[in-house]
């Protein structure tokens, strides 16, 4: 059979990596009305096609969405090739199969996090041939890795196929922004892994209207959706303004007289967690010290070095106390407790408690005030991996549920942890510090 595919030109490149023999996860996208639906189902239809007995995913966040969306772009990419859909698959709507007439097979997949099933065991006896996951910026981390571990498993050998995944994205800033976009960005993206940017108006066959709706849209929408910029965000949960995080580190810090001097630890408690401690001179962020997971003793070690180097008294001193860091907690004297969960506190001359969930949300909500102020800063010292983990996490700390009539909450931090693949300790860290803020009688002079 004879198929005529004509794509644009970020769409052949995009194909090109897909049937490389060196390639095997492709992310493709960046913005809204690139062609990505397309390529992704003309890629698993015309490799299903070719490779007869092969299967394959095309997966979305819910299945509703994907038949609603992807599936109605695959059928209308069949009836662009002048194919007879009926003469070369058939679909089953029960078990969400599509299935050709040369025994591939084409496996319609649900790949949202369902409590039933946290590890996501639904995955379990998938064998793929390859998979594209459209919006993958909607999936969890975790649900995309599993699926990796599908790939191939069917007739690969045979057909010497490599177990390739593709994933299209509109800009985001959870794991596709940092395995896809920001490695691009710097020039670091591991050899097996490719990202091309496709634009609305590299997309030839769009309706011109559609790119005129974009200019026409507010400022975050037009930066992400039509100029792909990953760094805009529009959700309006997240408590730190984005622009008022970068100038955490390119604004220089005004230093005050008689600055008092602070440490703020986050503890690490299990897995590949980090214990953060941070030097803090007024709202400066002086030195940070990054330690791979600890005991006890050294940790509160290591405090007392810093505090000594730096001429901290111990109760300028603040620790995370749940988990390992209480013990740390009851091995030094006249040091702060941090309880996450604890319950709000009046802050130092008022009466207001304000309705927050808890202690950390407080304290959270005011670290929020003092960097979108233009507040706090970060020495110039602090090495840029440092800076860029501390980018990330403030992104991710949002308020949970905003449109409901409760206590103020955030989102909880197993659920960044997903996100992020690892805990968000940097943030931890810099909103303990807020504790002397709302809390302690002397405060640092703001102008």
């Amino acid at each position: 059979m004879q198929v005529n595919f004509n794509p644009t030109s970020k769409q052949a490149l995009a194909y090109l990596k897909l049937r490389d023999n060196e390639t095997t996860e492709i992310g493709y996208g960046g913005a809204a009305g690139g062609g990505k639906s397309f390529l992704g189902c003309f890629w698993v239809f015309s490799q299903a096609l070719e490779y007869a007995g092969t299967s394959w995913l095309i997966g979305r966040k819910e299945l509703t969405n994907l038949k609603k969306t992807t599936l109605i772009s695959f059928f209308k990419m069949i009836d662009s090739l002048g194919l007879k859909t009926e003469q070369i698959l058939k679909m089953n709507n029960q078990t969400n199969i599509i299935h050709l007439a040369n025994g591939s097979k084409i496996f319609l997949m649900d790949m949202s996090y369902q409590p039933s099933d946290p590890l996501y065991t639904r995955f379990g006896g998938l064998e793929l041939t390859g998979a594209f996951i459209d919006e993958s910026n909607e999936n969890e981390i975790q649900a995309i890795e599993i699926i990796k571990t599908r790939l191939g498993r069917c007739m690969n050998k045979e057909y010497n196929l490599l177990p390739k995944l593709l994933e299209t994205f509109n800009p985001s800033k959870n794991h596709v922004y940092h395995r896809y976009y920001k490695p691009f960005k710097d020039g670091k993206l591991p050899s097996h892994r490719v990202f091309i940017t496709a634009l609305a108006t590299d997309n030839t066959y769009l309706d011109e209207y559609y790119i005129e709706q974009l200019k026409n849209s507010d400022k975050i929408t037009k930066e992400r959706l039509l100029y792909g910029n990953f760094e805009y965000d529009d959700d309006p949960s997240k408590i730190f303004e984005y622009d008022k995080i970068l100038d955490i580190f390119t604004s220089e810090y005004i230093h005050q007289v008689k600055e008092q001097k602070y440490i703020s630890c986050d503890v690490a408690r299990f897995g590949e967690d980090k214990t953060v401690i941070m030097i803090w001179e007024g709202y400066q962020i002086r030195h940070v010290k990054v330690m791979p997971k600890s005991s006890t003793k050294e940790v509160k070690e290591m405090i007392e070095r810093l505090a000594f180097k730096y001429g901290i008294p111990n109760s300028n001193i603040i620790i995370d106390e749940d988990g390992v860091g209480g013990g740390v907690v009851d091995f030094m004297k006249n040091v702060k407790g941090f309880i996450n969960n604890s319950s709000p506190r009046e802050t130092v001359g008022t009466k207001k408690i304000h309705n927050y969930a808890n202690l950390k949300t407080q304290c959270y909500f005011k670290l929020a005030e003092l960097v979108n102020r233009g507040i706090i800063k970060a020495h110039e010292d602090i090495p840029n991996e440092i800076k860029d983990l501390i980018i990330i996490d403030l992104e991710h700390i949002a308020q949970k549920d905003i449109d409901k009539d409760q206590k103020i909450r955030l989102v909880g931090k197993d659920e960044i942890k997903e996100k992020l693949g690892r805990s968000p300790d940097f943030s931890d860290a810099m909103m303990m510090r807020c504790y002397f803020e709302l809390f302690m009688r002397y405060k640092p002079y703001v102008a």
